[in-house]
């Protein structure tokens, strides 16, 4: 029996780290992408191919998605803070600066979704080690973008802002994301994408006229590996270890994705840190784990 258990945390810790991976390379993938595809393009392939992939592995496990409009009407909004929004600032940003930086702006989400309940409606106590986790946070960002901001208003600076902003999105998302409560958690994943890609699709062939792209077979790859193991496999992963970990547990994701999606920029994209933004990195990843990790919570990741 123990060793039985023993092997299940086992893959699920596994599982745990290829989460983190599947995460943390999206940045690259879409570093990559959007060398030859235009943002919006990339963003709208990757919603519909993933959202068909969730669609078919729903259909494996029998789970039907709801068809009342009011259900659908939530996914749409959802989609704009989970997807639409922030996946094309994502991808427009990359155009203009690496990927390490990327991931290491994108992280602080958790951050922004403890600060946001300060403005609204209170949903969970502040504590002085939350706080402490906001203000290192917050001064990773500064110590990154700061660099940029005394050198002009420049590109650097507003693509920063703008995956800043895109982190921002996932945190209003992540508030509105707990009124799906009462439904398994791949249908509104499925949904909110199916929904994106609606939107996304006409604005692709509006403002980029994807009919005229002639995109490299790195960026083809890229968008292929980001839709379909960065998004759905992902998700799918996702939401086993919400059942087999708990969802504690799960967000030890948070933070691990940060040092691994950094680590895959410079091993593959060639890319480099500053003295600085190695600061802003330990500052963002101790933030995250402050804020994410509870209070009483031991270090075991026993399955729930």
């Amino acid at each position: 029996m123990d060793t039985r258990q023993d092997t299940n945390i086992a893959v699920e810790l596994a599982l745990l780290v290829a989460l983190a991976t599947l995460w943390g390379g999206s940045y690259t993938f879409i570093k990559l992408g959007v060398a030859t595809i235009p943002p919006i393009t990339l963003i709208a392939a990757r919603t519909t191919i993933a959202g068909l992939l969730l669609l078919v592995v729903m259909w494996a496990r029998g789970i039907m998605m709801p068809r009342d409009a009011a259900t659908w009407r939530r996914f749409a909004f959802q989609a704009v803070l989970n997807s639409v929004i922030p996946w094309t600032l994502i991808a427009w940003g990359e155009r203009h600066v690496d990927a390490a930086l990327a991931t290491i702006l994108n992280s602080a989400a958790p951050i922004f979704t403890f600060l946001l309940p300060l403005v609204v409606p209170r949903h969970e106590a502040t504590t002085p080690r939350k706080l402490f986790g906001v203000v290192a946070g917050m001064a990773g960002i500064c110590l990154i973008v700061g660099t940029d901001a005394f050198d002009g208003i420049g590109r650097g600076l507003l693509a920063e802002a703008a995956i800043v902003a895109a982190t921002l999105c996932y945190a209003c998302a992540a508030i509105f994301g707990r009124s799906f409560k009462g439904l398994d958690p791949m249908a509104p994943a499925a949904g909110s994408l199916l929904a994106g890609a609606a939107a996304l699709i006409p604005a692709s062939l509006v403002v980029e006229r994807p009919w005229t792209l002639s995109p490299s077979l790195s960026s083809v790859l890229a968008l292929l590996a980001l839709a379909v193991f960065s998004t759905a496999a992902a998700f799918a992963i996702y939401f086993r270890l919400i059942q087999t970990l708990g969802s504690v547990s799960t967000t030890a994701q948070a933070y691990l994705r940060v040092p691994i999606g950094v680590a895959i920029s410079v091993a593959f994209l060639s890319e480099s840190l500053s003295r600085t933004a190695w600061i802003g990195l330990a500052c963002v990843v101790l933030g995250v784990a402050a804020v994410t990790i509870p209070a009483r919570q031991t270090a075991s990741l026993k399955p729930s």
